[in-house]
């Protein structure tokens, strides 16, 4: 029978096996802990997919018959969101849909340039002998002056 007495290098297995089992240890920590993240992970890219818009609000929310809601918000001015381009394809997007039964402008706006609202204003004009069937209500938030008024 050997004893750790009769063994000449009995701490050195000892230490050795001290040291693969620590290893083992730390192999199962992290593996575990590899394993946790990936599931907080998982459930975080889950989350986002659910309850983030990917469609940038461009798909239609209800079905049916529905009143298309058009914001001129700012100043009436080319290359931002007051501008005629952008109002006018907003219009058109309403006034187009076969599900609209009405269009609301809501208009906040302290004028402009007057080109870009006649432009806007030769717009609706067009788009109400188009789709004659179709109401337009127009509604100021809080201001409605110069080229606000004139669409």
């Amino acid at each position: 029978m050997t004893t750790p007495e009769n063994e000449p290098q009995w701490e050195r297995q000892l230490l050795e096996k001290l040291a693969l089992a620590m290893l083992q240890e730390q192999r199962v920590k992290r593996r575990w802990g590899i394993f946790f993240k990936l599931i907080g992970f998982s459930y975080l890219i889950a989350v986002l997919v659910l309850f983030v818009d990917w469609g940038g609000g461009s798909e239609k929310l209800v079905n049916g018959k529905h009143t298309a809601l058009v914001h001129l918000n700012g100043t009436i001015a080319s290359g931002g969101d007051g501008s005629a381009e952008s109002i006018n394809e907003a219009l058109r997007s309403a006034f187009d849909d076969k599900e609209t039964a009405g269009v609301v402008l809501r208009v906040n706006s302290p004028g402009g340039s007057p080109v870009q609202a006649g432009i806007v204003h030769d717009e609706i004009r067009r788009l109400r002998s188009k789709h004659p069937q179709i109401s337009l209500y127009v509604v100021v938030e809080d201001l409605c002056a110069s080229g606000g008024y004139y669409v």
